[in-house]
């Protein structure tokens, strides 16, 4: 206590002991004035039930609080109360509804605004601590002074605390709340907290009612201008709202102004929604079942494919879409293709597609639409089909979750998105929160959730690239994608910002990955083999042979078909495929003669037909390849030597009967050789092998995309043997030379 103490400001601890004074006081006298027969009434304003307006209401249900609601399914007529003043319509309607309550003492009214407010308390509490206030009436209080700026020095000086009046919350005793709203007539449009703003510098009424602004947030906290005054408190299974700046917990927490994103945060915890002990609480709340429901009764979904930029690992996308365990006669597809790049692939799967699919629509490069314009056209789409859900997954993302349609459909969101990364970066696609201009910004938690350090369902400010939105919602809300200096995606969540539909990301799942599109060289005829770097997991998915990585385990001996020479598996066949079809289509092969100006000393000892991996551009990506997948082997077998990984020549050789058949006996310049085979012996050639002449032992029929792996100087002098028929390929590498 004495360190807390210490910490705090004269002005705090002064205002802190009136308070507690005030406390003890009043509990005191209310005993006898006012008994155990006070009752709350809580009133609020709302045209319509908006996520903001069933979070507001699920608090209320939470801590049993009753609440008599004004204007819904009536026009709003307070004006636009987000860019201007207004909301004088509150006022009056507030003023209908006081009328039975205006001539009880004992009763205790409290105004809450709805889309922007969460209560963390009941009646109780309340009622404490609004009599802990001696007053007739308390509003809830800010830093930032609204509407009327020339009023600011007509305020009250204090020496600490929130200064100036807002009306979204305020409790008083229901003749004096009634007076308060009636004391003079305002129109529809005007201004409701000008209203309340001129009454409470009435000094007169003011000191004689009296009327109170809640200073140090002990009822109320209006989060606008106060964001750093306020931190979560997990305790147990309990998340608190503690005002750091004044020590309180306040019960009624207010998004008023911009601040509803960070309301939207804490909404994320408060009121039972996530604890540390417990997690996501509110995880399981109005969710559906449906993993159990007959194929016939689940519902209509639209996928909408967007193909934007030209995207490594397109095959792959495709056949994550089709893999989804979800019938395919209850989905719909919609593809826009934007890249001539991808024209095939998206020809052949959407071909596919229109066997397998409920209905299949499809637009190509040559239509023409921007990329907003393509994702207006999936919305309209979709508004003419008989379809529930609407799923948007653009090319970027690789889904690995087979069940991802049904668990996001379950959670029962109006906007829920799968969260995605980029492997090893903390690109996502969800955004925690919005700079003042409206672009990217972290939340306090955006780290905790994109690490998934702390699982659950996060209400967020932007989510892009994959997401479901319910048919409903889109129906209500139509996104619009085409705003004018804005990318679609984020025209898509500023709208349903302004709109209070709340968006959902969940991390509970491992459900995909985003693909890094930047630097992809598309000049290629199989550009994914260069994307070794920008993509390794992918990369490795694809093009490492399942079986590599059981090579490096300590208990897995690799087979040594020959004294110190190791066979082991290292690519997939279409590794092995891609780098044949690459070098056939770049179709320089060298004559097999020694003379080769492609080398430094312009001549090569034992010549092969061959093109080396620097004429492809592909050397730099081969020598990570070799230091990253080869070098771990050979330190396994080769124990107590390290390897550099390093290799001048890196070339793939072609033989053939009528070309070069065989190679002669020989030594490698290095200290160790692989030598991959790269297409089926007995199906595409035969003959050929390595045979190494010390031993007398010879390595023949290699599987394809494995390799060979000896030493090349002194001990293993070796030759090529004869390719009889078809073409043999193999990849050679001298490493450490």
């Amino acid at each position: 206590m004495e360190g807390f103490v210490r910490g705090l400001s004269l002005p705090i601890l002064l205002a802190l002991f009136t308070t507690f004074l005030t406390t003890n006081i009043v509990a005191a006298s209310d005993e006898g004035e006012q008994g155990d027969d006070v009752r709350l009434v809580v009133f609020t304003v709302a045209s319509a039930e908006t996520d903001g307006y069933k979070r507001f209401m699920r608090s209320m249900d939470t801590y049993n609080l009753k609440v008599e609601v004004l204007g819904m399914n009536q026009e709003w007529r307070g004006g636009d109360i987000v860019r201007y003043p207004g909301g004088g319509y509150k006022l009056n309607l507030l003023k209908v509804g006081l009328e039975k309550y205006k001539d009880e003492e004992d009763t205790i009214i409290m105004f809450s605004d709805s889309y922007d407010v969460i209560f963390t308390t009941g009646q109780e509490e309340i009622i404490k601590k609004f009599k802990a206030f001696n007053a007739s009436i308390v509003f809830s209080a800010e830093n930032l002074l609204w509407p009327d700026q020339s009023v600011r020095s007509e305020y009250p000086v204090i020496t600490t605390g929130y200064p100036y009046l807002c009306s979204g919350l305020y409790i008083g005793y229901a003749p004096y709340v009634y007076k308060a709203v009636t004391y003079t007539d305002i129109e529809d449009e005007e201004d409701d907290q000008l209203h309340f703003t001129k009454l409470y510098l009435d000094k007169q009424k003011r000191e004689e009612w009296p009327i109170k602004l809640d200073h140090l947030a002990t009822l109320f906290q209006n989060l606008n201008g106060a964001r750093d005054d306020v931190k979560l408190r997990f305790e147990g299974r309990n998340s608190l709202l503690h005002n750091i700046k004044f020590n309180t917990v306040p019960i009624c927490i207010h998004g008023n102004g911009p601040s509803k994103l960070h309301l939207n945060q804490l909404g994320n915890y408060l009121v039972n929604m996530w604890s540390q002990d417990n997690g996501c609480l509110g995880c399981e709340e109005d969710r559906i079942r449906i993993t159990d429901l007959p194929n016939d009764q689940l519902p209509n979904v639209m996928i909408a494919i967007f193909i934007i930029v030209p995207t490594p690992f397109i095959d792959e996308f495709f056949q994550k879409i089709r893999a989804l365990q979800y019938p395919k006669n209850k989905i719909d597809l919609f593809i826009n293709n934007q890249k001539m790049f991808h024209y095939d692939v998206a020809k052949n799967f959407t071909e596919q597609a229109k066997k397998e699919y409920r209905s299949v629509q499809s637009y190509i490069p040559a239509d023409g639409f921007s990329e907003g314009e393509a994702r207006m056209k999936a919305v309209e789409h979709f508004l003419e089909l008989d379809c529930q859900y609407y799923f948007n997954v653009d090319a970027d993302v690789q889904i690995v979750q087979p069940y991802t349609l049904k668990l996001l459909i379950e959670q029962n969101r109006p906007i829920l998105a799968p969260l995605v990364s980029r492997h090893g970066k903390l690109w996502t696609n969800f955004w925690g929160d919005l700079t003042p201009d409206g672009f990217y910004a972290r939340s306090e938690d955006y780290l905790e959730i994109v690490k998934y350090k702390r699982l659950g369902v996060w209400n967020g400010a932007h989510i892009s690239y994959i997401y479901l939105i319910k048919g409903d919602t889109l129906r209500e809300h139509p996104p619009n994608f085409v705003i004018e200096g804005l990318d679609p995606d984020m025209a898509m969540c500023r709208t349903y910002r302004e709109k209070g539909v709340f968006m959902y990301v969940d991390n509970r799942h491992d459900y995909g990955h985003l693909i890094t599109t930047d630097y992809y060289e598309t000049s290629h005829l199989h550009s994914d083999l260069w994307e070794i770097y920008n993509n390794r997991p992918d990369w490795e998915a694809k093009y490492i042979h399942q079986d590599y990585f059981r090579q490096l385990q300590d208990n897995h001996e690799v087979t040594q078909p020959c004294p110190d020479v190791y066979q082991f598996p290292i690519v997939t066949e279409t590794y092995a495929k891609h780098l044949i079809e690459e070098m056939e289509n770049y179709g320089q092969w060298s004559n097999g003669q020694s003379e080769d100006a492609r080398l430094e000393g312009g001549y090569e000892n034992v010549p092969t037909r061959d093109i080396h991996m620097k004429q492809i551009n592909y050397e730099k990506h081969w020598l990570y390849f070799l230091k990253e997948f080869v070098a771990p082997v050979a330190e396994k077998v080769y124990p107590g030597y390290y390897s550099k990984a390093y290799a001048l020549m890196n070339f793939v050789v072609r033989y053939r009967p009528d070309e070069q058949p065989t190679l002669r006996p020989h030594h490698d310049s290095s200290t160790y050789t692989i030598n991959m085979a790269l297409n089926h012996h007995n199906v595409d050639y035969k003959g050929g092998g390595a045979h190494f002449i010390r031993y007398n032992c010879s390595c023949i029929g290699l599987p394809v995309g494995y390799t060979l792996m000896h030493p090349g100087r002194l001990t293993h002098y070796h030759e090529g043997l004869e390719t009889t028929w078809g073409t043999r390929y193999i990849m050679v590498s001298f490493i450490d030379p």
